[in-house]
């Protein structure tokens, strides 16, 4: 089988979502530094031009890392960024899409008296915004030799062990799990492999301290990324180990 591998030669074009911050900025500089160009996408594009100063600061080669503004619940928006991709970005392709953005890890409320309006925001980002971000870059992804979509999940969404509490998280994980599983089966005739991952309980915004580095959990997201052509598909792994649905 043939793909990539970490710091492979084969150079990339990679689109990360909710890319300014913890996991999803950890993911980038890995793949700038591997020699990708990735695009960090970011709801505030004042926010992910800072990001992208900081990696260039830290030694990230500077033009690797293209800031683009991606808010994944504005479905026009994410047409238009795929349009300007192949426009004035001149680029005829995308490798890989990794699903990152999130909101609402909701640890105050239980699902008897959940305030419904963040389980609807949490819905619409987590779970429709992954959706739909992903149909409006198939275009690109199905020009690739070596296409994949990585959803970043989590074990919270695993119905063989979830119980009580974080609702909305809960809820919204459990139906991204069930997408990437349904798009896995409807994209494998296009050769795109599509695989959820659990970064683990990391210290980011969302995990808070305790957690472990963000690189140990941007590496789960890198094995799916790095999968080899012919590889799994429709699998949920943290660390590259499956983890029960």
């Amino acid at each position: 089988m043939s793909g990539w591998s970490a710091g492979g030669n084969e150079a990339r074009v990679v689109v990360v979502t909710g890319a300014n911050r913890g996991l999803g900025l950890e993911v980038v500089r890995q793949c700038a530094a591997d020699g990708d160009t990735v695009l960090l996408g970011s709801r505030d594009l004042a926010a992910g031009e800072r990001a992208a100063a900081e990696l260039a600061a830290a030694g990230v080669p500077t033009g690797r890392v293209l800031p683009v503004e991606l808010d994944v619940t504005d479905a026009t928006g994410l047409v238009r960024l795929a349009t300007r991709l192949t426009g004035e970005l001149g680029l005829d392709r995308i490798d890989v899409l990794v699903n990152n953005a999130a909101v609402h890890y909701d640890t105050w409320q239980n699902a008897a008296n959940a305030d419904l309006r963040v389980v609807r925001e949490s819905l619409e980002t987590n779970v429709v915004g992954a959706w739909q971000t992903t149909q409006a870059f198939l275009p690109l992804l199905r020009r690739s030799a070596h296409p994949r979509v990585v959803m970043v999940s989590s074990e919270g969404g695993s119905l063989a062990s979830m119980g009580g509490g974080i609702p909305a998280y809960h809820v919204s994980k459990a139906a991204l799990n069930a997408l990437t599983r349904t798009l896995a089966g409807d994209l494998a005739r296009d050769r795109i492999l599509v695989n959820a991952v659990c970064p683990g309980w990391t210290a980011t915004d969302m995990g808070g301290a305790g957690g472990r580095p963000v690189a140990l959990g941007a590496a789960s997201i890198r094995y799916a990324m790095d999968l080899p052509d012919g590889g799994p598909t429709s699998t949920f792994t943290r660390d590259g180990r499956p983890i029960p649905w």
